[in-house]
């Protein structure tokens, strides 16, 4: 079976067509600009790459196009629309209603849409997403899967926020958490690779790259994550702020007059990396400002090295221990320096990492010495396999 995924960003369109019979990735592409008039698709098709120029001005053309792609006889993908067997739709925040992956109707739209308030920049498009594909598909089943969902086994201790509770029931403000789906994959991933039962393994996982978060798992089940009710909270990102203390919120507005609006930007499109360095919010350019001895690129990736392992620290507690600490995202997997910088704060607990085997970038792989208590893994994420699997298995 042939399984389309689809991933609707703010103005993007990311895709997947994956054969679920030997899990192989037939074709990739992400759609660029949409609602421009340079919107651009940039298509992987068996190690083949091409750029396709083409105006998309919604989400109905551009998802119309890229089946229209797919179907193309020179790429031996499809040969019509009946050869895709269900669609399963990344949706970044299900809020308490969906602590799994689900079928798509109607009401599953309604409650997605009453989340809006808390993934504005996401959640439209995600919808806008399934209601294109829908249209253009009417008699394809469709699977929603949720970058909250796998953090919805986070016991009440870890998710509230120590603010009146009224705001909790109200508005249901607490900890929901994201990358989900990434850290789901990554702990049966390394549990995969080494054989042991997951139900057994103390974890923690970070996916680590242009957003990035902390997850402890236990048991196979997320109990802790850094990401909070948005992704902003938690360690520093490109771009975001990460952890900061909440009263520096109204002393910046009042001191700059600034709006909610703009002190939102300024936390997360302003900040983080590119806040501190001044240099980049792409940390290979920061790296390069460190290897130059450029004093804020050194103070900005020293900084967020140290939060990660402090959060690492955090949930060892949340564990009682820990077996294997992971690394995912672009970051995660191609930052040798990064993961060096983190490990070396973690070597009082036992973390000892091994520096030649730690030069690998992008690939799976142990990290860690033999001496070391924990195993350190690098481990590639596949967000769009999983919400594959998870299609493949609700509509069998």
């Amino acid at each position: 079976m042939k399984i389309l995924v689809l991933n609707c960003g703010s103005s993007s369109l990311k895709f997947q067509l994956i054969n679920m019979d030997n899990n192989e990735r037939m074709a990739k592409g992400n759609f660029e600009r949409i609602g421009g008039m340079k919107t651009t698709l940039r298509l992987n098709v068996g190690g083949n790459k091409e750029e396709l120029l083409h105006i998309a001005r919604d989400y109905d053309e551009a998802i119309a196009f890229v089946l229209e792609v797919l179907q193309k006889p020179e790429y031996h993908l499809i040969k019509s629309l009946d050869d895709i067997g269900a669609v399963g739709h990344r949706i970044v925040h299900g809020g308490e209603m969906f602590s799994k992956s689900v079928l798509i109707d109607d009401a599953v739209i309604e409650e997605i849409e009453k989340c809006i308030d808390l993934a504005p920049l996401h959640n439209p498009a995600g919808v806008a997403g399934i209601k294109a594909a829908k249209k253009v598909l009417p008699h394809i089943p469709m699977v929603a899967v949720f970058d909250t969902a796998f953090h919805q086994t986070m016991p009440p201790k870890a998710y509230i926020y120590q603010i009146p509770y009224r705001y909790y029931t109200t508005y249901k403000i607490r900890k929901y958490g994201f990358h989900g789906t990434s850290h789901r994959y990554v702990a049966q991933r390394v549990a995969e690779l080494l054989g042991e039962d997951l139900n057994t393994l103390k974890i923690i996982s970070c996916h680590l790259g242009q957003g990035a978060s902390i997850c402890a798992i236990e048991g196979g089940k997320s109990i802790d994550t850094s990401m909070g009710l948005t992704p902003l909270a938690g360690i520093p990102m490109a771009t975001r702020c990460g952890d900061i203390d909440p009263a520096i919120i109204p002393y910046i507005m009042k001191r700059d007059n600034l709006q909610p609006e703009d002190i939102e930007n300024m936390l997360n499109k302003q900040s983080g990396a590119w806040g501190v360095s001044g240099v980049s919010s792409d940390f290979r350019d920061i790296e390069d400002g460190y290897t130059m001895q450029d004093q804020r690129s050194i103070l900005t990736l020293e900084s967020q090295a140290y939060k990660i392992a402090q959060y690492i620290g955090q949930y060892m507690v949340s564990l009682g221990g820990l077996d294997i600490l992971t690394f995912a995202g672009g970051v995660g997997e191609n930052g040798v320096a990064t993961r060096e910088r983190v490990c070396h704060y973690l070597e009082p607990f036992g973390v000892m990492l091994d520096t030649t085997a730690n030069q690998i970038r992008g690939k799976e792989g142990c990290i860690s010495t033999n001496e070391s208590k924990v195993k350190v893994y690098v481990i590639p994420t596949n967000e769009e396999l999983m919400i594959a699997k998870d299609t493949y298995e609700l509509i069998k």
